[in-house]
């Protein structure tokens, strides 16, 4: 119970839904729409055909929904599924300070872990509040983050997943030490997933690691142990990874009497997080000039190190995959010029052939501004000057993307994301169903009625 894993699962067991904010909870059902709509924008994608093939071979116990089949499978393989859904499109929520990170990967795990053991809609509601507010308190817990020295933020993932299913599968304090143990000694995510040409595990690894959480659970629910100082043990996280100083009072701080949920952020774009000051930018100067791609000389982008170097690296000019073009924050920024806005629609294979976007690519120079990198990760700014076919130069400044909390989605906004995305899958009549189930999630006595809403 000393243990750091220890206090932490005591908060876990310890939260009720009665003692939290109605904003927090507000906040959840708003994510968990977000999320759902995302996870619906993924369903035809050739690389989830690919999953649902491999989840279908796993086989499994019937036990929770697989979104986007008349299916259900273990709730290890629905979470696995339903995480890398939400996942997929790169257009789900995002919170940067010394660590960036997506608390929603968790949602699928939470629901899936829910279902499995007859849960109704409030207790999941409590699982997905553990995640955000265990998530966010680890992207502080580092400096520099350890995505700055090569591990990537799924790895935070693993530290919290296993409290998100041990909640749902009901373990006693020690059973839940044991799942922390084994989760966050076990699953460690190299930042090579998103360096360079990316893959398929670009999307996955978070989803790896939400399963590796149910997994752990499960595994202590049987009476497996795991190592109870897993943090702050000998060859521990802290001890083991040791280029940068441990705050070892940030995942406990204020816990349970601060919600730090209402801080995350939306995205507006499907893309990486740090490309979309640039968009914005982009799009605000094309449209107070009005300006075509055809009128386009250049396009200067001031941005952070990061932007400059990870996201514009030689392979981001020449982006032939989702995967690198998403993260590519040249490609973005000639889709926004090309199209007017940036889509999940701007990564078929369709639009990576565009010409259109390859004449600008080779008009766009991403340069590090010292000044903004460092006001990282407080502020995320992003300079953009175009200049045009008779030599005029044009210059938007934006410090907060469209969705964060200094400049935050409406409810109405969250709809309408949510409508744009399922709309491929659902009907209107069932989009109406599935939003009026979930402002009202805490009512929901079966979360499998809820779940087979979502194919």
């Amino acid at each position: 119970m000393s243990s750091l894993s220890g206090k932490i699962a005591r908060f876990t067991l310890d939260l009720n839904f009665e003692n939290i904010p109605e904003v927090a909870v507000w906040e959840a059902k708003r994510f968990l729409l977000d999320s759902v709509g995302c996870a619906l924008a993924a369903v035809n994608n050739e690389d989830m055909e690919m999953m649902y093939r491999f989840i279908e071979k796993m086989g499994g116990t019937p036990e929770a929904t697989v979104i986007g089949k008349d299916a259900k499978t273990n709730a290890s393989n629905a979470a696995l599924m339903n995480c890398l859904l939400t996942r997929a499109m790169d257009y789900n929520d995002i919170y940067w300070e010394e660590d960036p990170a997506h608390p929603s990967d968790i949602i699928g795990a939470a629901l899936a872990a829910a279902e499995a053991n007859g849960k109704t809609g409030q207790d999941a509601l409590v699982a997905i509040l553990i995640a955000y507010e265990l998530t966010l308190r680890w992207c502080h817990a580092a400096h520099p983050g350890v995505r700055e020295i090569g591990w990537h933020h799924a790895s935070l993932i693993q530290f919290v997943s296993p409290y998100v299913a041990g909640r749902m599968y009901d373990l006693d304090l020690d059973q839940m030490m044991a799942a922390a143990g084994i989760s966050a000694s076990s699953h460690f995510t190299l930042g090579g997933v998103v360096a360079g040409h990316l893959t398929n595990m670009k999307n996955t690894a978070a989803p790896l690691a939400s399963q590796a959480g149910v997994i752990a659970a499960l595994m202590a629910r049987e009476g497996y142990s795991g190592p109870v100082e897993v943090f702050e043990g000998k060859e521990g996280v802290f001890e083991v990874i040791n280029s940068v100083e441990w705050r070892p009072e940030w995942p406990l701080r204020n816990l349970g009497e601060e919600f730090m949920i209402t801080q995350c952020a939306y995205k507006a774009f499907p893309t990486e997080a740090l490309t979309h000051q640039p968009i914005s930018a982009a799009l605000q100067v094309c449209r107070e000039h009005r300006l075509a791609a055809e009128d386009i000389t250049e396009i200067l982008v001031e941005t952070t190190v990061r932007g400059a170097d990870i996201l514009s690296d030689p392979s981001k000019y020449k982006p032939t995959t989702k995967e690198t073009a998403d993260h590519s924050l040249p490609y973005v920024v000639a889709a926004a010029v090309a199209d007017g806005n940036v889509l999940p629609s701007s990564f078929n294979d369709e639009k990576l052939k565009d010409p259109r976007i390859w004449d600008l690519l080779g008009k766009i120079k991403v340069v590090a501004d010292p000044e903004i990198d460092a006001m990282f990760p407080g502020v995320k700014r992003a300079r953009v000057t175009i200049t045009d076919n008779g030599g005029q130069s044009y210059t938007a400044q934006v410090d907060h993307a469209k969705g964060s909390p200094q400049n935050p989605m409406s409810d109405e906004e969250i709809v309408s994301k949510f409508r744009a995305n399922a709309a491929e899958v659902l009907d209107k009549e069932q989009q109406d169903r599935v939003i009026d189930l979930t402002w009202h999630f805490e009512e929901v006595e079966d979360l499998g009625e809820y779940l087979s809403l979502l194919r």
